[in-house]
């Protein structure tokens, strides 16, 4: 069982002890009749939904990644067209990575910690540590908060970014601790690591990140923290909406738009 404790993961930080065991919907194919498309609800706001893609720390797209939308509970959802419109008048705006993560997403990266040899995405998203350790040192973990709905990964964008550079799968990747301009060519403001960087200096005041980049991670966690969203403080990009609807219930049902009511 300890081995089994250890390998079951979700995205790093996106986990929290809960109030009790996790009760998925496991065969729910809708969503509550509270869930919409982030989108819908703010069209300002970008969407880079990275687990629908092959550009995260896996290398595929993940179990439950039907599309790329990032669903949330409404409540969730009008908190941050509140923080869209909040960074717009500060000369930004937010772009998403991730929001509802299904429990198979979870069980799908259980399976990948099994997984040794699977580490094409290494030199991007844990340059510099063992995946041996990543579940030791708190970078992944499980149950995540993601699944109940009102969590969100996401960043500061200008608020006319330029497109958003195409990852290609097999191109030669740069570490997440790179310099802004030598990483990924995400079109975020400079956060001083990439998104998904397992490594303390993603933590968000991490003192080795200063200048710009601080500045934008405070910024970011400032807009959140006044509607209602904490921190995870080992992510600069990771926030919970404090109020959130289903604080013990973990979902299954796909991330599409058919899963909606």
């Amino acid at each position: 069982m300890g081995a089994l404790v250890v390998v079951a993961v979700a995205v790093a930080g996106c986990q929290r002890p809960p109030p009790r065991p996790p009760t998925p919907t496991a065969t729910g194919p809708r969503a509550p009749a509270d869930f919409v498309v982030l989108t819908d609800v703010d069209p300002r706001i970008r969407a880079d939904i990275r687990y629908a893609t092959a550009h995260n720390f896996v290398g595929r797209p993940v179990a439950g990644y039907t599309e790329p939308l990032c669903l949330l509970t409404r409540a969730a959802a009008e908190a941050l067209r509140r923080v869209q419109s909040a960074a717009l008048a500060e000369g930004r705006g937010l772009k998403v990575y991730d929001c509802y993560r299904p429990q198979r997403a979870v069980d799908d990266f259980v399976a990948w910690g099994r997984q040794p040899d699977q580490q094409q995405m290494k030199a991007e998203f844990y340059p510099d540590v063992a995946k041996s350790r990543l579940f030791a040192d708190g970078y992944l973990g499980a149950p995540t908060a993601h699944s109940r709905g009102s969590t969100v990964d996401l960043t500061l964008v200008p608020a006319a970014p330029p497109d958003q550079a195409t990852y290609v799968p097999g191109q030669p990747l740069v570490a997440c601790t790179a310099p802004a301009g030598r990483r990924f060519g995400d079109n975020s403001v400079d956060m001083g690591t990439g998104f998904d960087c397992f490594d303390p200096r993603a933590h968000t005041v991490d003192p080795r990140i200063t200048g710009t980049p601080r500045e934008n991670r405070a910024l970011l966690k400032r807009l959140m923290t006044v509607q209602g969203f904490e921190n995870y403080p080992r992510e600069w990009w990771h926030y919970r909406f404090t109020a959130e609807p289903y604080p013990a219930t973990w979902f299954d049902f796909p991330v599409a738009r058919s899963s909606l009511r």
